[in-house]
């Protein structure tokens, strides 16, 4: 005999989607979070729009109205977590104007979504979709270091016959290089190897300005 309404067992299982309604700005956040973690936890092979739709406690519907697939959802939210929001350092030097963001980078890839850029890195060779999304939206490194160098100019420390050349990003290429691939505990020490070692020699104006490195 069934049992009385009154005494029916509650369902165990929710809609995901049930909590208080989000809209615009809320609603987006929350999407291109759960999109990051979900590539912590299962990698881009396995993520799905099911998945962020049950993180984010929304309806697929909600995503697909703001991204036309999983490349672009994922694009956005690693350069949501990652860079976009980079307050460019201006220290005074170039040298510590570089150090300040190679350590920015180093904190962000180390930190809670280093394995959602990592596997999103992983699937550039072989999605050519994703990789030409990736590298039009997630590369801000010569954005930045492009300010640092015009700065450095400026202030008569770098060698203006750098603009445009692969100088101007090698610093920022190796740092994340070594981030992904070969990642230490003791990163600040790479870190000032990278800037005093590599990059400044690349585009110092002269070796004189090579007097002004600290500690």
């Amino acid at each position: 005999m069934p049992p009385h309404p009154e005494h029916a067992v509650e369902p165990t299982t929710t809609d995901p989607r049930r909590g208080p309604r989000r809209r615009g700005e809320a609603l987006e956040h929350a999407i291109l979070t759960a999109t990051v973690e979900e590539l912590s936890e299962v990698g881009y092979p396995a993520l799905t729009v099911d998945r962020v739709a049950a993180r984010a406690r929304t309806s697929k519907a909600a995503i697909y109205r703001r991204w036309p697939g999983l490349p672009q959802l994922v694009v956005d939210a690693c350069a949501r977590h990652r860079m976009t929001d980079f307050a460019v350092p201006d220290t005074g030097t170039y040298r510590d104007d570089v150090l300040a963001v190679l350590r920015e980078m180093a904190t962000r890839i180390a930190g809670p979504f280093g394995s959602a850029i990592r596997t999103v890195v992983s699937e550039i060779a072989r999605n050519p979709e994703f990789a030409a999304l990736a590298r039009a939206q997630l590369d801000v490194a010569e954005q930045i270091m492009t300010t640092l160098l015009e700065r450095g100019i400026e202030r008569g420390e770098i060698d203006p016959g750098v603009r445009g050349t692969r100088r101007v990003t090698v610093a920022t290429d190796l740092i994340i290089k070594h981030l992904l691939l070969a990642p230490s505990e003791d990163i600040d020490a790479v870190i000032v190897d990278i800037v005093d070692d590599i990059h400044l020699p690349l585009v110092l104006k002269n070796t004189g300005a090579a007097d002004e490195r600290g500690a």
